[in-house]
C-alpha cells in the first residue's frame, strides 16, 4: 500500500531520506540539519556550473531533492567565479547560518559524498572537473571512497 498514494512521491520521499540519513550518520542526527546542509551544498555546486552541466545534475536527483536544488536559481547568473576553497565554503556556510554550527569543509566533503554514491559517476566526473582544482580535491575524494 502507497503512503501518498502516489508510487512517484513515494519513490521521492524515500530516496530523499536515505540521503539525509547518509548525511546525518557524519553530521549528526538532525534532519532539518541535514537537509539545510545538502541544500546549500547543492546551490554552491549548482552556482558554480555551467547552465546546462547543473540541468545535468539536477536530472539525476530525486524530486524531492531537485526541488530545493532549484530554489531560487538565476542561471543567467552563473557559472559565478569562485575560484578558491574559501570562496565556495562561504557560499556554503552562508546558507547554514541559520543552523547549529556547522563545519562548511565538513558538510562539502559529507554531501560530496552522499552524491558519489547516488549520482552516476560519469555524472559526477563531469560536475567535480567543472570545478577550480583546489575545490575539486576535496570533491574528488569522496568519488573514490
Amino acid at each position: 500500500m502507497s503512503a501518498t498514494g502516489l508510487d512517484v512521491f513515494d519513490k521521492t520521499l524515500q530516496s530523499t531520506n536515505i540521503w539525509l540519513d547518509e548525511i546525518m550518520i557524519e553530521m549528526g542526527p538532525d534532519r532539518q540539519v541535514a537537509w539545510h546542509v545538502l541544500g546549500a551544498v547543492l546551490h554552491a555546486l549548482r552556482d558554480r556550473m555551467q547552465p546546462d552541466l547543473a540541468a545535468h545534475l539536477g536530472s539525476q536527483l530525486p524530486i524531492l531533492v531537485r526541488g530545493a536544488y532549484y530554489d531560487q536559481y538565476q542561471p543567467s547568473k552563473t557559472p559565478e567565479k569562485l575560484r578558491s576553497l574559501d570562496e565556495f565554503l562561504a557560499k556554503i556556510q552562508a546558507e547554514l547560518e541559520f543552523t547549529r554550527p556547522v563545519d562548511s569543509k565538513e558538510a562539502f566533503r559529507v554531501v560530496s559524498k552522499v552524491l558519489a554514491h547516488h549520482v552516476g559517476e560519469g555524472q559526477m566526473i563531469k560536475v567535480w572537473e567543472s570545478l577550480p582544482a583546489e575545490i575539486r580535491r576535496v570533491a574528488e575524494a569522496q568519488q573514490a571512497a
